[in-house]
């Protein structure tokens, strides 16, 4: 499968002559889910002590600074969402993201999924995010994305309050069919999602589209499980087929973390978790090294100026007969 050289990219991004219909230049998102790995939805039915509680939060300092010194030497620049209780309890760690020239957006307070909460304890969930994380860095925070992609129709009231909140975007909806999230109806580029109130700007994670069917590119276990050159091609398909042509990717600091202590899964769980963890830290640095890439909030900007031009789509809704391209 041909790959797109970095060149073109980057002649892209700078102005080349491969524009959207609605003039934005074709950019790839990166972002970072950042959580301590006993958060991940596979270990919510288990037991995690103290102690081990303790070990991963020690354990994501060094593995979000690798991240970081992958970034510099390339020159990235991306966007880091930050739980709030680790913003709390590592205000250090939130600042150096910050201070590297990344945007730090809300991953919510403490990593509880939307799913799970009626519309006024996730306004609360989010203020107190947004309040922690704002206090730390000093300035406003616009972006969003919730635990395991929960805003799903059951929860598109979410939508409402986000845009209530004041935030500028929504990094939550991923077009795909999957038995944890997804809304595989939903647009696979950026879009205006709309609750029963109000609309925001939607940033999905990236898919590749195969006869038919959104498959799950964006990154976390899909990165690590399936070849290189998918990711790649995602990414040319974003570019040739999607508009607005944006791509969003999406990692967590631990994915990065290859001698972290395995916790105690089972099944298709543990290889979900830990599939692929060996060869992560090579194929970021090969992403790194091919593309360019922009922060989530920038994007955002260039494209509320063009807000209405974008695909528009009721999260709530019926299901269409057939899947928004």
């Amino acid at each position: 499968m041909a790959t797109v050289p970095a060149e073109e990219w980057r002649t892209e991004v700078a102005g080349g002559a491969d524009q959207s219909r609605n003039g934005l230049t074709p950019r790839i998102v990166l972002s970072f889910d950042v959580e301590e790995h006993y958060r991940i939805e596979a270990d919510s039915a288990l037991s995690i002590d103290a102690a081990q509680r303790a070990h991963y939060a020690q354990r994501l300092v060094p593995s979000t600074h690798w991240v970081l010194d992958a970034l510099a030497r390339s020159e990235a620049r991306a966007t880091f969402f930050v739980v709030g209780e680790i913003a709390r309890h590592n205000p250090r760690l939130v600042r150096a993201i910050h201070a590297a020239g990344h945007e730090i957006a809300s991953h919510g307070w403490d990593h509880q999924r939307v799913l799970g909460m009626t519309p006024a304890a996730f306004r609360a969930d989010l203020r107190q995010s947004k309040a922690i994380l704002e206090d730390v860095i000093g300035e406003p925070v616009r972006g969003y994305r919730a635990p395991t992609f929960s805003i799903v129709r059951q929860t598109a009231w979410a939508i409402d309050v986000l845009a209530e909140e004041g935030m500028l975007y929504d990094s939550s909806i991923y077009p795909v069919r999957h038995d944890r999230y997804g809304v595989p109806a939903a647009p696979r580029s950026p879009f205006r999602a709309r609750g029963e109130r109000h609309a925001i700007l939607e940033m999905p994670p990236a898919t590749l589209r195969l006869f038919g069917v959104n498959s799950p590119m964006g990154g976390g276990g899909y990165f690590r499980l399936f070849p290189l050159f998918l990711t790649r091609w995602a990414l040319r398909q974003a570019r040739q087929t999607c508009s607005p042509p944006v791509a969003t990717l999406y990692f967590h600091p631990w994915e990065f973390d290859p001698g972290q202590e395995r916790l105690p899964l089972g099944g298709m769980s543990r290889f979900r978790t830990y599939v692929g963890i060996a060869r992560s830290q090579t194929r970021l640095v090969s992403l790194l090294q091919n593309y360019p890439f922009a922060r989530a909030i920038d994007v955002a900007k260039e494209l509320d100026q063009r807000w209405m031009a974008l695909p528009d789509f009721a999260v709530g809704g019926a299901p269409p007969t057939s899947v928004v391209s």
